[in-house]
């Protein structure tokens, strides 16, 4: 099931996104209105609305996004990071938040920042977690999962590479796009093996396969609730793989992943 987010004449619901379109289209796509939250036990209304006459939100609000860098190798290689410490051990996946506040939606702008001259895309694939769960034993990851979607993890690469922490660099405004649903009928093994496409203005970017992963979606999720708890609705962002690099002010980046669908952004001049 493709569980969407929107609002319609100043109300918010969740909504079943049913039809077929072709990729980047919403033509001919309809939200059956779902009854209570996607969470939870819920029902479908069988209240329908063509998707071209609402807005599309994120798919979920989280109360954070975990997510996990230098997770593919050509992507660690491109940007001249090692994938072993200096005394030959694997290096333990590289966790960094993005505020709440950074999450926008599909057709939302991206807004680039002004402390910032370099600005790139990073197309992800995102788990949406779909119960609260700590300590979960790699086992039972699947039970803990929601579904799919796609995310950029915009990023200040100038600021990056010149601040220690990656709080501003990563976590400004309109910095982590979500959308433009998610799809709950994906398993974690065909998750393990999806094509992964940027493309800027219809130029293709990236392309990868979650199969190129350093670390698995199970790996990531036990490595995380080790730590802390994750919320229904906390997003956890896997890693890009190679191919990350600017965007300008006017350029449109989309991100598709297979199975899933295209989310799309135009970069504006933060005002």
């Amino acid at each position: 099931m493709r569980i969407a987010r929107f609002s319609i004449d100043g109300n918010v619901a969740f909504g079943a996104v049913e039809g077929e379109a072709p990729p980047g289209s919403t033509e001919g796509l309809v939200l059956n209105i779902i009854k209570g939250i996607p969470f939870a036990d819920f029902e479908l209304s069988g209240t329908r609305v063509p998707l071209d006459k609402v807005r599309l939100l994120p798919p979920v609000l989280p109360n954070k996004v975990v997510a996990i860098g230098r997770n593919y190798a050509e992507h660690v290689a491109e940007l001249g990071n090692a994938l072993v410490d200096d005394q030959g051990r694997p290096d333990a996946p590289v966790a960094f938040f993005k505020p709440s506040t950074s999450v926008t939606g599909p057709g939302d702008p991206i807004e680039y920042p002004s402390f910032s001259q370099e600005v790139h895309y990073e197309a992800e694939l995102a788990v949406v977690i779909g119960r609260m769960c700590r300590e979960v034993p790699r086992e039972r990851v699947a039970d803990v999962i929601l579904g799919y979607t796609c995310a950029n993890d915009v990023t200040a690469r100038d600021v990056q590479k010149r601040e220690k922490q990656w709080a501003r660099a990563k976590g400004f405004d309109s910095a982590c796009p979500l959308g433009p649903w998610v799809e709950t009928d994906i398993d974690l093994a065909r998750a393990a093996d999806l094509t992964i496409q940027c493309t800027v203005n219809g130029e293709q970017r990236q392309l990868g396969r979650t199969a190129d992963m350093i670390r698995p979606i199970e790996d990531l999720i036990v490595h995380i609730t080790e730590a802390m708890t994750l919320l229904p609705g906390d997003v956890v962002l896997t890693g890009t793989p190679a191919g990350v690099g600017p965007l300008n002010v006017g350029d449109e980046v989309a991100v598709t992943i297979e199975g899933i669908g295209t989310l799309t952004n135009k970069v504006i001049k933060r005002g």
